[in-house]
Order: C-alpha cells, then sequence, then structure tokens
C-alpha cells in the first residue's frame, strides 16, 4: 500500500474508513496533510491526538467539497461498506482531477473460500464457493460488530471504471520481492489475500 501511494509529502490526502488512524498516522508522518473519516465513534476517541485530522461520517456520503483531495486511500475499508458503489463514486468526487485514489481490499478469492487443514492444523487444499454471489457475513472486530462483504472483483472493477477513473497499479501482495525479502511470506502467497489498486481521476481535457 505504502510503495503504491509512494511519497504523499504535502498531498491533501482523505483515508475513508480510518479507524483507529492507524493508516492516517503512518501517513502523516510521512508528511501528508491528512484527514481521516469513520462512522465509528469509540474508533475516533481511541486515534484522537495521535496525528491527522478525525471526522466522523460515513464513506456513502462524504462531507466534503468536491475535487478537494489529492489523494484518496481506502485502506480495507470497502469490505466493510454496503453500498459500495456510492463510497467509491463519492472518492471519485472528492478527488482532485489529477489525483490518485489507492485501494486495498480483500481479495474475492479469500472471502469466498476456507483452508482445508489436516491434523496438524496445516494449510492444505483451499476450497472456493459462490464466488459470483455478493454477499455478507457478520464478524466482531475491536469489540464492533461489523458486515464483511464478499464481492467478485469484477464488482469493483466495474464500479470503479464506470466511474471514469484510470487503472495504474494492481498488485496482489505478497510480490516475489516481498517474499525475497521476509520468507515467512511463502505461504500467504498460495492464495492471493488482499489486492491493492491505484486509479487516477483524469483531468477534463479541452474542448
Amino acid at each position: 500500500m505504502l510503495e503504491a501511494i509512494g511519497d504523499p509529502k504535502g498531498l491533501r490526502t482523505l483515508d475513508v474508513g480510518c479507524g483507529e488512524g492507524r493508516f492516517v498516522r503512518r501517513l502523516a508522518a510521512r508528511g501528508a496533510q491528512v484527514v481521516g473519516i469513520d462512522p465509528v465513534r469509540s474508533l475516533l476517541e481511541a486515534a484522537h491526538g495521535r496525528g491527522g485530522t478525525l471526522v466522523r461520517g460515513v464513506g456513502e456520503v462524504l462531507p466534503f467539497q468536491s475535487d478537494a483531495f489529492e489523494l484518496v486511500v481506502c485502506y480495507l475499508a470497502l469490505i466493510d461498506i454496503a453500498d459500495y458503489r456510492s463510497a467509491l463514486a463519492e472518492q471519485a468526487r472528492v478527488l482532485k482531477p489529477g489525483g490518485r485514489l489507492v485501494i486495498a481490499n480483500l481479495s474475492g478469492m479469500a472471502s469466498s473460500g476456507t483452508w482445508q487443514r489436516d491434523a496438524a492444523r496445516r494449510n492444505r487444499t483451499f476450497t472456493m464457493d459462490r464466488y459470483l454471489e455478493e454477499r455478507w457475513e457478520q464478524a466482531r472486530w475491536a469489540g464492533i460488530d461489523v458486515m464483511n462483504w464478499h464481492r467478485p472483483l469484477s464488482a469493483y472493477l466495474e464500479a470503479l471504471l464506470a466511474l471514469g477513473l484510470v487503472l495504474r497499479r494492481f498488485v496482489e501482495p505478497p510480490t516475489p520481492n516481498q517474499i525475497a525479502v521476509d520468507p515467512t511470506l511463502a505461504e500467504d502467497a498460495r492464495v492471493p489475500w488482499f489486492v491493492v489498486m491505484e486509479w487516477v481521476k483524469p483531468c477534463p481535457t479541452a474542448s
């Protein structure tokens, strides 16, 4: 995610679904002028005073002017948003022309399957089912009940392409370079667990 973002120094940046502010702090430490937004009061309270500006709100209706940010990041938040099309449309709206939207999301392969383990609890085979069916299951994180959505990759790609955004980067970590640095990541490469995408909002063309 940080590699896709590059140097954010001085960039007006929005973190959609910032949670307890972990990524807000990392971006602020790199010099970004970052705002984080999240609907959960307790998470924002935990993040208060630790870096960046924090706003309570939902991703489907962002309380910011159009073209307000040069960089928008959405770090593992789309899987918790029921109306992801509206959320993506809002992210595109507040993004300045020429700006970038960088998304990390759970892979549809991971969210539609499960590992089959042997008697020693080692991962043996991975079984997928109902990949094309959008659905959710309840999960609990930091004492908060959330709806984790499974969607096929095409659902997100079609929504983003319909907004006129241009795909610049698509990565399924861990990459071979990451595994070379940390061989323990090799197990995570057996099934792509995450995707990282970088999209650009085109500048208007002169008529």
